[in-house]
């Protein structure tokens, strides 16, 4: 088996939900490799919109660290105002979004904007940037974040970007476009949210379940046929660090 990072784990694992006819609000980090990763193999079709006004079909002709780097706007479909892509999404076009946070808790809110009081001990953070309009109005929307359990909260500080509230049903009854968290990928596992809660579905190779236990800070709910996340295969990995040859955001 070839040696990977979690980050890396992180990305394949992200990267494999993408489907061929997905229109994808890309993000940066992590989501970014995961895209072009799925571009590259089993969602050819797949088409990238960045919140900087690039949108791509084709994957970049050589690495970039931030979607305002040259090879994201080389060979783009278009490149435009950042309003006409937050068109896309009010629109209902965009049908996946990747966000990620300062604190997630068990029903899929996301907190970017305070953790406390700032005026005391807490801490400001950077706000909500598109991360609520995605959280609002993408089809399904992907979390990506480490795991920690100051991090994984029952109840977050502050929603910034909404996940489904706290009531069964919160969502719809807010009248939100979107259909809320798919999935949220750590670097332990995958919690999926089939009843509007996270449920640990898999466990990546080599991570105890009492340790994820250990770093969550609600009572962990683990699926019955819980799996252990596929490895990085040879092929996506070469992909992955294609486009991160130095292992910028991956760690290496």
């Amino acid at each position: 088996m070839s040696h990977y990072t979690p980050a890396e784990i992180m990305v394949a694992a992200a990267a494999r939900r993408i489907r061929n006819d997905d229109v994808v609000f890309v993000g940066m980090r992590l989501p970014l490799l995961s895209f072009l990763l799925a571009k590259s193999t089993h969602a050819p079709e797949a088409v990238g919109v960045f919140e900087n006004g690039v949108i791509r079909h084709d994957p970049a002709p050589a690495p970039f660290v931030t979607m305002g780097d040259c090879p994201n706007q080389s060979g783009a479909v278009r490149c435009c105002p950042m309003i006409e892509i937050m068109g896309y999404l009010a629109s209902g076009r965009v049908t996946l979004g990747f966000i990620g946070g300062a604190e997630v808790d068990v029903r899929g809110n996301l907190n970017t904007t305070r953790v406390g009081n700032p005026k005391q001990d807490g801490v400001r953070l950077p706000g909500s940037g598109g991360g609520a309009d995605i959280a609002s109005l993408a089809g399904r929307f992907m979390v990506i974040m480490d795991h920690q359990r100051r991090r994984f909260v029952e109840r977050v500080s502050y929603v910034t970007s909404p996940g489904f509230g706290d009531t069964p049903g919160w969502r719809r009854d807010q009248g939100l476009r979107g259909g809320g968290p798919e999935a949220l990928i750590t670097a332990l596992g995958v919690f999926e949210f089939p009843a509007e809660r996270a449920v640990l579905t898999a466990l990546h190779p080599g991570v105890e379940l009492e340790t994820v236990r250990a770093e969550t800070g609600w009572d962990l709910e683990v699926a019955a046929d819980l799996e252990e996340t596929p490895p990085p295969s040879p092929r996506e990995l070469a992909v992955i660090r294609r486009f991160d040859p130095r292992g910028f955001w991956t760690g290496r």
